[in-house]
């Protein structure tokens, strides 16, 4: 992976600063603190990265994929826009917006460590390096320690844009919710979220009132055993493999036993996450803008 452009920006200083004390993802309150954040009008990337990571008391993740992806950590940030994927999309409406550092929460490069050699002489991955130069743009990963918050920022933000928040502990991923058919349920969440389509497998009458939701894409294994461990109505997820939770959903379903599947797509069941962080993060900085740009679904369905 190429080195940012600053040569004393190294990894290791990197999960260092970036990685520092412990606490919870909470708005800013020691006073001497704030009125020395509200007074600064410029920061560069580190700067940010080193706010974001202070502030939330986390402990060095080691290998984290929480690196800087293109750009300069030295770099004096003119905006900020968060995202699911830095897609060309995003980059040029960053480009628009006069933002140059984009904190996406999942790779730039197609694979989960942004080997720009994962597949040899990628041209697409050229020509996105390419456009992220011209526009001097700096994209940073925020994914294992976005995930490490207390709460969780994504699973926090999906959760407020459903509002269940009265029925959400965090670190819990299964609430109860007020009864509702699995119909009424798909719905709630395709326009609460703004989901054009969602994958099912179950009644429609069923009702649902044990919820386990889990975003984004953990992999079969802890689907399916959460599935076993919670005992839930229904199993809400960002994506799975097909031959593993589906399958496993689709036999329970057809052995007699009361669990339903619906799957919200990986990008779209964790934006609202990224959302929220908008709100987390603005009120920390002044005189930079924190926009938040969708992603969105890549799928056109038919």
């Amino acid at each position: 992976m190429k080195k940012p452009a600053n040569s004393t920006f190294t990894r290791r200083k990197f999960i260092t600063t970036t990685a520092i004390s412990a606490g919870s993802l909470v708005l800013l309150s020691h006073p001497s603190f704030a009125s020395g954040l509200s007074a600064q009008k410029q920061y560069t990337v580190q700067q940010v990265i080193d706010l974001i990571m202070k502030e939330v008391n986390l402990s060095p993740i080691t290998n984290t994929v929480d690196t800087l992806k293109s750009g300069d950590a030295g770099q004096i940030v003119t905006g900020i826009v968060t995202t699911m994927f830095a897609t060309v999309a995003v980059i040029e409406q960053a480009a628009k917006l006069n933002a140059n550092f984009i904190i996406a929460h999942e790779p730039t490069f197609y694979n989960h460590t942004d080997n720009p050699d994962w597949v040899k002489d990628n041209a697409i991955v050229k020509q996105k390096q390419a456009l992220l130069k011209k526009h001097n743009i700096t994209v940073w990963r925020f994914h294992d320690y976005c995930h490490s918050l207390k709460p969780d920022a994504v699973a926090y933000g999906v959760v407020k844009k459903l509002n269940w928040l009265p029925y959400y502990k965090a670190g819990d991923n299964t609430m109860n919710i007020p009864p509702v058919s699995l119909q009424q349920l798909v719905q709630h969440l395709k326009s609460s979220l703004g989901i054009a389509h969602l994958r099912i497998i179950g009644n429609l009458n069923q009702q649902c009132q044990r919820v386990t939701l889990m975003p984004g894409a953990p992999g079969g294994q802890r689907q399916i055993g959460a599935a076993i461990a919670q005992k839930p109505d229904v199993l809400i997820v960002g994506e799975v493999a097909e031959w593993e939770t589906a399958e496993y959903i689709r036999d329970a379903h057809l052995l007699g036993a009361n669990i339903s599947l619906i799957i919200l797509g990986h990008n779209l069941s964790e934006d609202p996450g990224m959302e929220y962080f908008v709100d987390w993060l603005q009120p920390k900085l002044t005189g930079v803008k924190v926009t938040h740009i969708k992603s969105g679904d890549p799928f056109t369905w038919l």
